[in-house]
């Protein structure tokens, strides 16, 4: 048995969960499925019935960790020879924009996505304020900075940097120089690429199945 079992959809969140594992060089099985055919089972482990869900088989015991950032730093720190932890001087930047990515960021984005309007006397009521805002705060530090971290790739730009890729693909975030060039360094890396042949395999898979 591998080290972990990875529940995933290919066209979904579990694509971030996928690259870092292999950022990780995690020793990993995968279970896919689809929306339709997600057995009723899954729920056992994740009672949201949603993707990714990543089971730590460890000392005897199975760990279940779900939602993608946490996923992408439970990796970082089971594989610390990987090299994606923070420096004591990386941290703070580490994990601001990790987890800004995982609350405001998302939450602007899907609330443009879903036509939810927000009246401006609202808006620090939402937490993220605005997109606009949100993204200008993004744009502040990829502007000054190559990573999430400062100067060097972590595992934060998995889960960070997965919102660019994707929101720059389905137009959901403005294109702007600093994210185009972000997404251009991350998306270079050789476990990014090796990653997305996976899932890009089993899309084309299911593809033809259907």
């Amino acid at each position: 048995m591998a080290e972990f079992t990875f529940y995933t959809v290919a066209m979904s969140r579990g694509q971030i969960a996928r690259w870092a594992l292999h950022e990780a060089s995690a020793d990993y099985e995968h279970v896919v499925f689809d929306w339709a055919t997600r057995p009723e089972s899954f729920k056992q482990i994740n009672p949201m019935n949603k993707v990714p869900a990543l089971v730590h088989h460890h000392g005897g015991h199975d760990h279940v960790i779900t939602e993608a950032a946490a996923i992408c730093h439970y990796l970082a720190e089971t594989h610390p020879t990987a090299g994606l932890l923070p420096d004591e001087h990386e941290r703070a930047a580490y994990f601001r924009w990790l987890f800004f990515a995982a609350g405001p960021m998302e939450q602007a984005v899907l609330a443009k996505a879903m036509d939810w309007d927000i009246p401006p006397e609202r808006a620090a009521t939402a937490g993220f304020g605005t997109l606009e805002r949100t993204l200008d705060a993004c744009e502040g530090w990829l502007s000054e900075n190559d990573f999430a971290a400062g100067s060097r790739f972590t595992m934060a730009d998995v889960y960070f940097g997965s919102q660019f890729i994707w929101g720059l693909r389905f137009d959901s975030i403005e294109e702007r120089s600093p994210f185009k060039n972000y997404v251009e360094r991350i998306t270079s890396r050789e476990k990014a690429i090796e990653a997305v042949e996976v899932d890009q395999k089993l899309i084309e898979e299911a593809a033809a199945a259907s």
